[in-house]
């Protein structure tokens, strides 16, 4: 079994990848050629923005929103203190500071009672000024943009949205008017938003790829030349400096033909996988000693998941107050079963962030990074597998 299985999605979709990656090859055009500007075209109608500029990779995306913002030295920029390095990494590449927020533990996303604590504190230590906020739709799952954008407007701070994995996700909103609701995709809720196309993303490609997403005309024009190594009105007129962060056109006639597999069914799919492991684990968990306890994953009313991952959360009691969480690993790998950890560690306790000052707790994301299990997830899961994984799971504890 795989843990995101790229070859059975390959197998499915063959022909039109095949197909793809022949027509770019034949046309020369290996570099930003017609594909990727069809792809950017059809990126941007499905998020529902107007702008949307593919560039090389996630990390990439959150650089050049960063960039487009204006964010530099002196800025204070909050991210979640559970997630990839990546979210603070370009932080500090900017010349900010990473403020590190706690997470709500059932939906793994930044705490908007955390974010309002570490503002008021980086207030008080007024060495640094509140500039953004990198809000991450960890595992697939949109953060709480309703209540992350009350604290953004109050303290005129920029909202990123990081979507590597929440790509496909979606929230229920009120309408402006108070009548009615629209239905509203990742991507969509930051004043910028990002994604990444790395291969295991819900949309991914053959290699790194990635996207930034705004309806300002301005942002999206710096970006534009950003991303080209700071171009201006031809190819050698340099007017700033910028990065190499094009993307491929085989990578974009790649993601075009999995884009529209997504769309038809491949979402549907994982929603109903992730479905039937709640279900499953659910009924299971009467197998096991009262106090071993699997948590499945949170989603809220009104909020849809794209399940980059199905992460549970696990309660199983040992003498030093966790469990050996690597022998459960090992135990579902000899059945051949893959599973994952994401993350094992805090950002704040990363080595590279230890001369960081922590303006605020997050135990929340200590916790988590103790008791998390992610299980596989893909659109090519049958019934029959997902079963297969919740019965070992019961059975290995």
């Amino acid at each position: 079994m795989e843990f995101r299985d790229l070859k059975k999605q390959y197998e499915v979709l063959k022909a039109d990848i095949d197909r793809a990656m022949t027509e770019v090859a034949a046309s020369g055009a290996y570099i930003m050629g017609d594909p990727v500007r069809a792809l950017e075209q059809e990126l941007a109608e499905y998020v529902g923005v107007k702008h949307c500029l593919a560039c090389a990779n996630g990390t990439d995306a959150l650089t050049l929103a960063l960039k487009a913002i204006g964010v530099g030295k002196g800025d204070a920029v909050f991210v979640p203190d559970f997630t990839f390095f990546a979210t603070a990494e370009v932080v500090s590449l900017e010349g900010a500071t990473p403020v590190f927020v706690d997470v709500n533990p059932d939906t793994f996303n930044m705490d908007p009672k955390s974010l309002d604590d570490a503002v008021r504190s980086v207030h008080d230590n007024m060495t640094l000024r509140p500039r953004a906020v990198i809000a991450v739709d960890l595992f697939g799952l949109p953060a709480d943009y309703a209540a992350l954008r009350a604290i953004t407007k109050r303290e005129g701070m920029a909202l990123i949205e990081d979507g590597a994995q929440g790509f496909g996700g979606s929230i229920k909103m009120p309408n402006a008017t108070g009548e009615g609701f629209t239905v509203r995709r990742a991507c969509s809720f930051g004043d910028i938003s990002t994604t990444s196309f790395f291969p295991a993303k819900p949309v991914g490609c053959y290699g790194d790829g990635g996207a930034v997403f705004t309806d300002n005309d301005e942002w999206a024009a710096l970006i534009a030349s950003l991303r080209v190594h700071g171009k201006g009105s031809y190819k050698y007129d340099n007017v700033r400096i910028g990065l190499n962060s094009r993307l491929d056109t085989i990578q974009a006639a790649i993601l075009r033909v999995k884009l529209k597999a997504f769309k038809e069914y491949e979402l549907e799919a994982v929603n109903r996988n992730a479905e039937y492991y709640t279900q499953l684990l659910g009924g299971m968990t009467k197998f096991l000693k009262k106090e071993i306890q699997i948590t499945p994953p949170t989603v809220p009313t009104g909020f849809t998941s794209s399940w980059a991952q199905y992460t549970i959360r696990l309660s199983v009691p040992s003498g030093n107050g966790t469990f050996n969480r690597e022998a459960l690993m090992a135990k579902m790998k000899a059945k051949g079963i893959p599973t994952m950890v994401y993350y094992p560690t805090p950002m704040s306790k990363q080595t590279a962030f230890k001369e960081v000052h922590s303006f605020a707790l997050t135990p929340h994301a200590e916790k988590l990074s103790k008791s998390v299990l992610s299980l596989p997830m893909h659109p090519y899961l049958t019934r029959e597998d997902v079963r297969t994984v919740a019965e070992n799971l019961i059975n290995s504890l």
